[in-house]
């Protein structure tokens, strides 16, 4: 199998999927790695969720046993530019001759699931790509971020040293609920008796995921509770804090932006704290790893003329912290905006936050298997609604360049949104721009 028909298999799974409501939709999952021989066992895992944060929390700890000399793999969602970003190992993703063969040697199981289940979606078919990717690879320890929710997601079926919740927020409210209650509930059952859980939900969620841990027996731990931040002065295009747990001390340089930042890493650091002292990665492991971080389409400053940030922000939590992240780290300077969504999104809820700020506006659109994006129409009479002058332009490599032309040297120009536009504009960057831009 080449790596083309090797993609052309796993986007053909689309449409092949389980209602994200239906209650028994994790059993599918289950019998894949059943016929897999249960890979996700034979390692161990460190399990994130939460609405925002994540991928970037996740991205951190693997970054830190890494560091320590483990044999790491991530598996975040979604990717950016390839298939074969669903599963790094110790920071590089497979190759496409890897991706290939591993798909290669899932045919057999896929087929008998598919037989006794129906065929296996695009989402589980990639996780469980991962899963084996990292059997294979004979990794130390995997780091497995969340897809959607908790209770019924594919990932929870893996037997975690420690589970993660970053935070709780309104998104995927089709699925999860309409409440941050609801939400924090079905984020919440990736709780395991007697695993630890280290979370900064905040209030209602957390309260919500505290009294579900005591009811499987699974130790809580409050990021606010066990650790503080204390911000140092930092570079130009990075930050500097300090981070104080119960246990130890970090001295912490982040080459990337966004304040939310020092709370990911703080709550990485605790939960780095609950491994078995084997497996944890000393003060200078971590300062090391996280001073060489690199986070694609989070945060992502280029400082070019004009600078541009590259940022998936594609829930109103997602969206509030970008905007806070760009009033401070860009206190005098204006924004053009170059956003798209999918049409599930709650636009209204994205695009208030950045409404606020001294901004322009092009909506655009992408293209995708199996998404839709929102109407740049719509988009825009948003906007209008809101008092806000915009314009809407369908192709997004000229979206951003009537964004660029109409910037200064006093504007800073945000790529946001669907993570589909932020990857396709990012590409188009590095390929016609390049890493020279970078500091």
């Amino acid at each position: 199998m080449t790596y083309q028909e090797a993609t052309e298999y796993v986007l053909g799974t689309i449409n092949e999927s389980i209602s994200r409501r239906y209650p028994r939709r994790l059993e599918r999952m289950a019998t894949l790695l059943r016929h897999l021989g249960e890979p996700q066992l034979r390692y161990r895992t460190l399990h994130v969720g939460g609405t925002s944060g994540k991928g970037s929390t996740a991205t951190m700890l693997a970054a830190a046993l890494t560091a320590s000399g483990k044999r790491t793999g991530l598996h975040t969602k979604p990717h950016l530019t390839s298939m074969t970003e669903r599963a790094r190992i110790d920071g590089r993703a497979l190759s496409e001759e890897e991706f290939a063969g591993v798909l290669e040697s899932m045919r057999p199981a896929i087929e008998a699931t598919a037989g006794e289940m129906g065929r296996p979606s695009y989402y589980e078919t990639l996780l469980a790509l991962a899963f084996v990717a990292f059997e294979v690879a004979k990794v130390d320890v995997a780091v497995i971020e969340v897809g959607v929710g908790g209770t019924l997601d594919g990932t929870n079926l893996v037997a975690p040293d420690v589970s993660i919740i970053t935070n709780i927020g309104l998104d995927h409210t089709d699925i999860l609920g309409e409440t941050l209650e609801e939400i924090a509930r079905d984020k919440a059952g990736i709780a395991k008796p007697g695993v630890p859980l280290v979370s900064d939900a905040r209030e209602p969620g957390r309260a919500v995921i505290q009294r579900v841990c005591a009811q499987v027996g699974a130790p809580f731990f409050g990021v606010a509770d066990h650790a503080k931040i204390d911000p140092r002065p930092g570079e130009r295009y990075g930050q500097s804090f300090a981070v104080r747990t119960d246990e130890a001390t970090y001295e912490l340089s982040l080459p990337v932006l966004g304040r939310f930042q020092q709370r990911n890493a703080a709550t990485a650091l605790l939960a780095l704290e609950r491994l078995r002292p084997e497996s944890r990665p000393s003060i200078e492991d971590v300062e090391r790893a996280f001073a060489g971080l690199v986070i694609p389409g989070r945060m992502e400053f280029f400082p070019a003329f004009p600078g541009i940030i590259f940022d998936v922000a594609h829930n109103p939590d997602k969206a509030e912290n970008l905007a806070q992240a760009l009033a401070e780290t860009f206190p005098d300077r204006r924004f053009a905006f170059v956003v798209a969504l999918s049409e599930m999104k709650d636009a209204v809820g994205v695009l208030r936050p950045f409404f606020e700020l001294s901004a322009s506006f092009v909506f655009t659109s992408f293209e995708a298997p199996g998404r839709t994006a929102a109407s740049p129409q719509r988009l825009l009479n948003i906007a209008q609604q809101e008092g806000i002058s915009a314009r809407a332009i369908a192709d997004p490599v000229e979206a951003l360049g009537v964004a660029r032309r109409n910037a200064d040297a006093s504007h800073v120009v945000v790529v946001t949104g669907s993570t589909f536009v932020v990857a396709t504009l990012r590409d188009w960057w590095l390929t016609n721009v390049g890493e020279r831009s970078r500091s």
